[in-house]
């Protein structure tokens, strides 16, 4: 009989589908922001403020950075997980990872949805 050891946490092909998702999203919205900053001739203030009052380009952009935050982390843990031996360093890591990232998702939702 042959005894296997499982090691790691195989989160190889949700992480490798939610990884190329949110490069697909993270794309388009780049695409399109682009697209329309192309598309105006003069950008002034009030344009770019009138831009962003129109709810899709906000919700498209809270879309946008929830990808970013979720590409991140899985790219983040995965190099973790790959490269860091010690479990408690590789903890510590995370949570400082963790913090990182909520802390720049709600400073970036604060800006977005206050203009």
């Amino acid at each position: 009989m042959v005894r296997r050891e499982v090691v790691g946490a195989h989160y190889g092909l949700r992480d490798w589908l939610a990884q190329r998702i949110t490069a697909v999203i993270m794309m388009v919205y780049t695409a399109l922001i682009v697209s329309a900053l192309i598309g105006v001739r003069h950008w002034d203030y009030w344009q770019w403020k009138a831009l962003w009052q129109v709810p899709v380009v906000r919700y498209a952009t809270l879309l946008f950075l929830v990808s970013l935050l979720l590409h991140a982390w899985i790219g983040m843990r995965n190099i973790f997980m790959d490269y860091i031996k010690d479990p408690g360093l590789r903890l510590a890591l995370y949570v400082i990872v963790i913090g990182a990232l909520v802390w720049y998702g709600v400073w970036s939702i604060q800006i977005v949805w206050s203009l």
